[in-house]
């Protein structure tokens, strides 16, 4: 649909949950935010176009907000419909963009050692039917404007869900296209209800991307997952962000404090429990992006330790 003059959300279904892409369109060209997955383009995208009449080689710009396959998954479809369009995302991404294998192993295997947690091997198979990931035709640093024709926008980079995560401003219609760069209290499904935990992972990052998205006169906040934010909605869902972040320090500090003992991330999230959020338990464990973050910057303030024990296994607790 579209939201506002030449600013259009194109929702794709995403199992239970969907992924909302986004095309800006001016009167000389297109922009396209995330591509989702390869269905996402094939059966969602390309028929919103034809359907609305916009030419499909009017699409001369795919920014990627970050290394997720269901944000890039859908690259090489779209390249394939649309050989002339320019795929983009930030450097520090790039290499996860571009390779699957390193997506798995570096995104997503993140703390298969030192942490014993990884995605399920029906997980990982099914991030790989559905990408189609293919080289960048150039990279994004932030900063960058893009002349759409009569309208400009504008390239943020905004990191802590992933270090080369980005948004676009679009100052015309006073709007934030941020992909997921911030995550609020949960993850949804389709129809609202929790999903899984919001996957920040970067703590500093993450705030100051929060911060910044106040500096702008934006009235209209767009997200990957979520339902559209606008007027008081948006900085409530900024607000309800900042606030996980410090639900995370204190569930974590209060789990530490009556443990005699080291805990590794996953015992801290288990311990924690409903107090992290109302997720089933193979749910909750993905709590180990945003605590490993909080853990990690506590420990960088002196309130926590961690050690490495002969299994390999990461283990903290509380400075007393």
């Amino acid at each position: 649909m579209e939201i506002r003059p030449g600013l259009h959300r194109i929702q794709a279904p995403l199992g239970e949950r969907f992924v909302a892409l986004y095309l800006l369109e001016g009167t000389d060209a297109a922009l396209l935010v995330d591509t989702g997955i390869r269905e996402s383009i094939t059966e969602s995208l390309l028929p919103y176009l034809d359907e609305h009449g916009i030419p499909r080689d009017k699409v001369r710009w795919a920014i990627d907000t970050h290394c997720d396959f269901d944000h890039t998954g859908g690259n090489g479809a779209l390249k394939a419909a649309i050989p002339t369009v320019r795929l983009l995302a930030h450097v520090e991404d790039q290499p996860l963009v571009e390779d699957i294998q390193r997506l798995i192993d570096e995104r997503y295997g993140e703390f298969r050692d030192s942490d014993g947690f990884d995605d399920p091997a029906e997980t990982t198979a099914y991030l790989r039917s559905v990408s189609d990931l293919v080289p960048l035709d150039g990279v994004l640093r932030g900063g960058e404007e893009f002349d759409l024709g009569g309208r400009s926008v504008t390239v943020l980079h905004v990191p802590g869900h992933s270090p080369g995560h980005v948004a676009v401003h679009d100052p015309a219609n006073r709007a934030l296209l941020i992909g997921d760069a911030t995550l609020g209290r949960s993850v949804l499904f389709a129809d609202g209800r929790a999903a899984f935990p919001p996957t920040y992972r970067d703590v500093e990052p993450y705030l100051d991307s929060i911060r910044r998205f106040r500096e702008f006169d934006a009235d209209l906040f767009l997200t990957a997952h979520y339902p559209v934010y606008q007027d008081a909605g948006v900085e409530g869902f900024l607000a309800e962000s900042e606030e996980y972040v410090a639900l995370i320090d204190d569930v974590a500090r209060s789990v530490l404090a009556s443990s005699p003992e080291p805990l590794t991330t996953l015992e801290i999230i288990r311990a924690a429990g409903e107090r992290l959020g109302p997720w089933p338990a193979e749910a909750l464990d993905y709590s180990v992006f945003p605590v490993t973050g909080n853990l990690e910057r506590l420990e960088a303030r002196g309130e926590v330790v961690s050690t490495r024990a002969e299994d390999g296994r990461r283990r903290w607790e509380l400075v007393r």
